[in-house]
């Protein structure tokens, strides 16, 4: 109990405020290529002429946990992937840490939680969160049809692990979708993320 308290309160302190991202809304999203649960090679350059949703995750994560027990990550995977949103959720814990799920133990944590992304990816490597700068999980990107970074950030505005925050927050990613998809700029096109560290 112990170790996890440390743990949430060294979560907690990333949701302070954090220098310029390395990936700013307006530039072009990196192209990357991750095997998802099953094997499959994804590329997001294949997407090209839809939204894409980037959701950073690990299950170990209390603030993970927070979104995923309140269905509330579902829900938005749910809502946008009935509009032809493609939504990838991404697991960058690297290969080496305790923390890391294989494939096989990721598609059955999904599965359990009742997710709907397009794909859940295993970035072992880390090589992608590092491209995208991802720092938390979670950590939230949509990028346009047109290849470009249109919000990157927190899921929303209650940083906290407290479930019932989910219900209530302003979802940041269901508002730069609703706006985007409407052909309207993004009025928060950047926050900070909060959540546990990445871990690289």
């Amino acid at each position: 109990m112990h170790t996890r308290s440390k743990t949430l309160a060294a979560c907690v302190a990333l949701a302070v405020a954090m220098p310029a991202f390395a990936i700013a809304p307006g530039t072009a999203a990196p192209d990357f290529t991750i095997s998802d649960t099953s094997g499959k090679a994804v590329k997001l350059a294949d997407y090209r002429g839809k939204f894409v949703v980037l959701e950073w995750t690990n299950p170990e994560c209390p603030f993970v946990g927070k979104h995923y027990t309140s269905k509330n990550m579902q829900d938005l995977q749910k809502e946008w992937g009935s509009k032809d949103i493609v939504w990838l959720t991404i697991n960058s814990t690297n290969s080496s840490h305790g923390e890391y799920k294989n494939p096989t133990e990721m598609a059955s944590w999904m599965r359990a939680q009742g997710g709907a992304p397009k794909a859940t990816l295993i970035d072992g490597t880390s090589a992608t969160a590092r491209a995208y700068d991802a720092r938390t999980t979670p950590h939230m990107f949509v990028i346009d049809p047109t290849g470009k970074l249109v919000y990157n950030g927190a899921i929303d505005d209650k940083r906290s692990t407290n479930l019932a925050d989910a219900k209530i927050a302003h979802n940041y990613v269901r508002a730069a979708l609703t706006e985007a998809t409407a052909g309207k700029p993004v009025t928060v096109a950047s926050t900070a993320p909060y959540g546990c560290s990445l871990k690289y």
